[in-house]
């Protein structure tokens, strides 16, 4: 009679359904290592990533103040000459002339430098007295060396013989009573992209001006030696503007809203505090 392999299948059935349910998934859970093969060489650093963060900003404080570039108490005295010349009150300072005050004076080249000293006061010691003058303009002659002055005939007959045409004197920086405000003359052909200061009726000179930018943050403006600093590239903008000055002594005065425009002449609020000499 015919075999019958009926039961034989159905256990070969059984054993591979016992297999796949057991056998397998065991085999799957193993973890086998897998070999490559080591290369030798700088090794990469790992790569981090940060979050951004919040980027400072640099804003004006009322304690942020340079360093000063003549220390009050210290005042230089120089010696030098002094000569005389028919003054206006206008000249390298491109101040405009002054005929109801004529106490001012030229500076010698080497002192003069970037137009450091117009407009401060100087006290003149002569022969015969003492005058205090306002630094207007430049002496450019070879006689106008370290320690010269070119004295308004005005005021050098105060301290000496205009007959003489040249005297011995000493001379040092000062800070009179002068009233009112200090004041920002805007140059003719100022605008946003070309914008030129002149400080004027400041007490004491002038070492630095800054203005506050649309990112608010202070920018220096350079000074030219016709006294004017001067913004270029880009200009100072269609203000109104907030300006920061900063006298030889390290003294402040912010100004704000100062509005734009050209051949006119706006008021600041305050004034410079006097400084005593040594």
């Amino acid at each position: 009679m015919p075999h019958n392999a009926a039961p034989g299948r159905a256990l070969a059935a059984l054993i591979a359904l016992l297999l796949a349910l057991v056998v397998v998934p065991a085999l799957a859970a193993r973890e086998y290592p897998i070999w490559l093969p080591l290369v030798r060489g700088p090794v990469a650093a790992p790569t981090v990533t940060t979050q951004p963060t919040a980027q400072a900003t640099n804003r004006p404080t009322a304690t942020s103040v340079p360093q000063p570039t003549m220390p009050a108490g210290s005042n230089p005295t120089f010696t030098g000459r002094a000569t005389y010349y028919d003054a206006t009150g206008a000249g390298a300072c491109s101040f405009d002339p002054s005929p109801g005050d004529l106490n001012v004076a030229a500076l010698n080249a080497p002192q003069f430098a970037t137009a450091d000293y117009c407009g401060a006061y100087v006290r003149v010691q002569g022969p015969r007295g003492s005058v205090v003058v306002r630094i207007v303009d430049l002496c450019p002659d070879a006689i106008c060396t370290t320690g010269h002055l070119d004295l308004s005939q005005q005021a050098f007959a105060q301290i000496g013989d205009i007959s003489q045409g040249i005297i011995p004197i000493s001379w040092q920086i000062v800070s009179p009573a002068i009233s009112g405000p200090v004041a920002y003359h805007l140059k003719d052909g100022s605008n946003q992209w070309w914008t030129a200061v002149q400080v004027r009726n400041h007490r004491n000179p002038i070492a630095r001006f800054e203005y506050r930018t649309s990112g608010d943050v202070w920018a220096t403006v350079p000074r030219l030696d016709y006294n004017y600093f001067v913004q270029t590239n880009p200009g100072m903008g269609p203000g109104p503007y907030t300006v920061r000055i900063t006298d030889s002594y390290g003294n402040q005065l912010i100004d704000t809203g100062i509005v734009g425009g050209a051949s006119v002449t706006r008021q600041g609020a305050a004034q410079f505090p006097p400084v005593a000499a040594p």
